[in-house]
């Protein structure tokens, strides 16, 4: 199957705003969790009860990324709001340069713009609180590109470009939600593994487990690995276009320590992968040791290559091991990895997800997965009321 010849209407269905969760579960681990079994079965479960159902010896890789408070807001003389959604840093590039560096060096970051035309050449100026101090924050609009533009932050004092935006900026719960931010949002929208900054939106198959869980899956012999992946506000983009083809898969940023590409290169394990970020990453590194054997650049995989027909189709050992000879101690990239049906996986052998948005990349990752019986673990999550959907909503586990 040619993925790009895919109609995405036939990954719609029906979903009701009063089935989208507002907020989670009070206990992150009692959601509903629908396990999709090897044989095509479904079974009800509580996601308390993971450990159990993963198979023997398995390695679980989860994401680190942490949500920034991406969303910042200046007030113009004229009384103007102008709101500025920071996506990813240009200048450093690096988010952990980035993040750290100080006011009077700046930095620049590429950004959506609201009410952008009320915005013209002067500069963005506003007070932030940093403890006892007070700073001065000041955004410039260095160019525009469509809906994206180019925006230099620089600032006083001595706090760091991670202190600033933690301080200014707000948390940007999902669009879907259809609510303002609110204070338990900062606990609830970040998973109990992140630690590593750059997210504008979190991995939300994580945010279901507790210390307890994961002390669970340790007790039952599983190993733990963590990549990074930070989700980008494409992860929230319906395809807007008839064909699948005609989709332009927005990037990504990885980054995955050479130690767990070899081992996953070695392991005979079965590989779980919390949440589609995870999968994406998992999937990418393969790829991009085809690429590498090849003799191509890895800083980005192309959103089409795995269906490409000059693709080398190397085991996973082999893809891996190549990659891992020439990423260093680390791997940093992007990826704009489409996964369609029609897409052969290579390391992945199970999934903890949520229930995602009709017509979305993240329903494509799911069928891909586990063919057409998307359609009957959706029809069966609808049919009971009690199932909750979206970033705040319930589980599922696939296994095959």
């Amino acid at each position: 199957m040619n993925p790009q010849h895919i109609n995405i209407e036939a990954y719609n269905y029906p979903l009701p705003d009063e089935r989208i969760a507002k907020h989670p579960l009070p206990e992150r681990d009692r959601c509903k969790l629908l396990v999709r079994k090897p044989d095509g079965s479904f079974d009800d479960r509580i996601f308390s009860e993971v450990p159990e159902l993963l198979p023997s010896e398995s390695l679980l890789i989860y994401n680190n990324t942490k949500v920034i408070n991406a969303r910042l807001r200046f007030r113009k003389e004229s009384g103007a709001l102008i709101e500025i959604f920071c996506l990813e840093p240009i200048a450093p590039a690096d988010y952990a340069v980035s993040f750290a560096c100080g006011g009077e060096e700046g930095v620049q970051w590429q950004c959506f713009v609201g009410n952008s035309k009320r915005w013209k050449d002067a500069p963005l100026c506003g007070k932030v609180a940093i403890g006892e101090s007070d700073i001065e924050l000041t955004a410039r609009r260095i160019s525009k590109d469509g809906n994206a533009s180019v925006v230099e932050f620089t600032w006083t004092g001595t706090a760091t470009f991670a202190e600033v935006i933690a301080a200014a900026g707000e948390l940007p719960i999902p669009p879907y939600l259809n609510r303002p931010t609110e204070d338990s949002d900062h606990d609830d929208y970040q998973t109990v593994f992140s630690r590593i900054e750059g997210s504008v939106a979190a991995p939300t198959a994580g945010l279901h487990f507790t210390p307890e869980v994961l002390h669970a899956v340790d007790a039952a012999g599983m190993e733990r690995r963590e990549l990074t992946l930070h989700v980008g506000a494409g992860t929230f983009q319906p395809v807007k276009s008839e064909l699948i083809g005609e989709h332009e898969m927005h990037s990504e940023f990885i980054c995955v320590e050479r130690s767990l590409i070899l081992e996953l290169a070695q392991t005979e394990r079965p590989i779980v992968a919390v949440g589609t970020t995870s999968v994406r990453t998992l999937e990418s590194l393969y790829h991009l040791g085809c690429m590498a054997s090849q003799g191509l650049a890895i800083n980005e995989l192309p959103q089409w290559y795995p269906y490409s027909s000059d693709h080398p189709r190397l085991s996973r050992k082999a893809a891996l091991e190549a990659l891992a000879a020439v990423c260093g101690e680390r791997l940093v990239a992007s990826t704009r990895v489409i996964i369609a049906p029609g897409y052969d996986y290579q390391v992945v052998s199970g999934i903890i997800t949520n229930f995602h948005q009709p017509k979305s990349t993240l329903l494509l990752l799911v069928s891909a997965f586990i063919g057409e019986d998307w359609r009957k673990m959706y029809a069966h999550a609808l049919a009971d009321p009690d199932y909750r959907f979206l970033s705040y909503g319930d589980a599922c586990l696939l296994l095959r």
